[in-house]
């Protein structure tokens, strides 16, 4: 059966002028270990839960896992509980735009599906295209998201409006899927406070997060550290993040340096974790061969930390004059980024004092009214007479 609502939406917020909105959104991304999807959505939900003239209900297209949403969503979200099965939904999604999300749902104004798919709907369709590697780089994708770009341009057709994170993805996402432009809204993330739980008092190290992928570059980033190491007998590498479809590169990478002894993988870490490796690094490297926006470099600004990543993207977009940027898998520019950032304290300073003021940008309050402003247009472009679907 279907969860009943936790309030049932009144025809106007208390108080307020506007309609309550009715919202789906996909939870999926809460569920397991957190990625840059899954702190986007618990952020933005967060946000969005406490205001008055939204009324939002969570759906999970995963039969593993989902018990763990109760405790992973605020208490006013509503949550779907009859099954979604992803595979078998994505299969027919690619070829009719049945089954529709209010058969579990009930009546809603929007859906917004938060991680490249958006399911067929009465309501009006939001979808996040945080990138579009699955086109501009396909050999370094999974064949699960190989799907995702048939999957969105379907949605385009339906009416569906795309929400992305940059102005540069924007613009590919008009290029490369045909969007209409007017219906592709940017909207960034927040940026969390980072309570560092560590001194910078034993040996400096630079430090790098993510899966290992080949999106993320990680083999480049250990032979540069390698290039440099012998110089800065001192410096060590660490490696924080799960295994990936990388791994085998990567793991090469690590047994072909010649200081493979100063180099840690630790594996995927929890946010308490995350905090204490942040507040011990010296220098933060993001060596990415193509993003979206970039999370993880302005999570290390947060926490005060110089950063070194690549002009991948929407990268340069997100963390603007505060960073050192090199040019994309450029290992000697990458090579002499790191070792200035060791040698030179006035630039570190500089640069974590402009991170600092970069982070301050970026709120969740500011990422929910955008978001909000989307859902609204989308909504209004359904009920009128030239809306499809």
């Amino acid at each position: 059966m279907r969860e009943k609502s936790p309030r049932a939406p009144p025809e106007r917020a208390a108080g307020h002028d506007v309609p309550v909105l009715r919202v789906a959104f996909d939870a999926t991304p809460l569920v397991g270990q957190a990625t840059g999807i899954g702190v986007f959505v618990r952020g933005a939900v967060s946000e969005l839960a406490g205001r008055d003239d939204l009324a939002l209900r969570a759906y999970a297209m995963t039969w593993r896992g989902r018990g763990d949403l109760a405790e992973r969503l605020p208490a006013v979200v509503g949550r779907v509980r009859l099954p979604m099965v992803a595979a078998p939904l994505l299969r027919a999604w690619a070829h009719v735009d049945e089954p529709v999300i209010e058969w579990w749902t009930g009546p809603l104004d929007v859906v917004h599906g938060t991680n490249f798919v958006v399911p067929p709907a009465r309501a009006a369709e939001v979808v996040s295209v945080y990138d579009l590697t699955a086109l501009r780089f396909p050999e370094m994708c999974q064949p699960a998201t190989l799907r995702y770009p048939a999957l969105i341009r379907r949605a385009i057709r339906r009416g569906a409006w795309i929400h992305t994170l940059t102005e540069a993805m924007a613009e590919e996402i008009t290029a490369l899927l045909g969007a209409a432009r007017e219906r592709v809204g940017v909207v960034a993330p927040g940026v969390d406070a980072v309570a560092t739980r560590a001194k910078r008092d034993g040996r400096p190290y630079v430090l790098a997060i993510g899966r290992a992928e080949p999106r993320k570059d990680l083999p480049l980033l250990v032979r540069a550290f390698d290039s440099v190491a012998a110089e800065h007998p001192d410096l060590d590498l660490v490696l924080a993040g799960p295994p990936g479809w990388g791994e085998e590169a990567l793991e090469a990478a690590v047994m072909g340096a010649h200081h493979r002894d100063r180099i840690r993988r630790v594996g995927w870490v929890s946010e308490r974790k995350k905090a204490e490796l942040l507040g011990g690094a010296a220098v933060f490297a993001y060596p990415s061969l193509y993003e979206g926006f970039g999370i993880p470099p302005l999570e290390a600004m947060a926490a005060g930390v110089a950063v070194v990543t690549t002009g991948a993207g929407g990268l340069p977009e997100a963390v603007g004059d505060a960073a050192m940027i090199v040019p994309v898998g450029d290992q000697d520019a990458l090579a002499v980024a790191i070792a200035r950032l060791s040698e030179d304290r006035g630039e570190r300073e500089r640069l974590v004092a402009a991170g600092r003021e970069r982070v301050a940008g970026f709120s969740w309050s500011r990422c929910a009214d955008g978001l909000e402003a989307l859902y609204r247009a989308a909504a209004e472009s359904r009920r009128s007479p030239t809306g499809r679907r």
